[in-house]
């Protein structure tokens, strides 16, 4: 738990509001609420677990979570061309990455 929440906190930037002793850990992502907690299960789900929209300006969020330290993933996927890191279909970008635990997390244009 300590080093999801020094991810979610410190590279993501996320206001933790709560947690449940050692078994939850409660963040703030503009409007909405973000429970991170203890699971054997963890990063076990094959498709995106978490969406954040940032509007036009992917690449400048990649490039800040980048100089934080996380990778990103690149994927295969029809009519989709990759610039960097930025995986792009028609009037859509979007970046991959996962949290330390394996959770497929990502930010799309729209």
């Amino acid at each position: 738990m300590e080093v999801a929440k020094k991810f979610y906190g410190d590279a993501l930037g996320l206001t933790q509001v709560g947690s449940e002793g050692s078994e939850l850990i409660i963040f703030r992502s503009g409007n909405s609420m973000i429970n991170v907690y203890r699971s054997k299960y963890a990063g076990t789900n094959q498709a995106t677990a978490l969406t954040w929209v940032v509007g036009d300006d992917v690449e400048s969020v990649v490039k800040a979570l980048k100089a934080k330290g996380i990778s990103f993933e690149h994927y295969e996927m029809p009519d989709i061309t990759r610039e960097g890191d930025v995986h792009i279909g028609g009037n859509m970008k979007v970046a991959w990455f996962k949290d330390p635990d394996g959770n497929i997390l990502n930010i799309v244009s729209r």
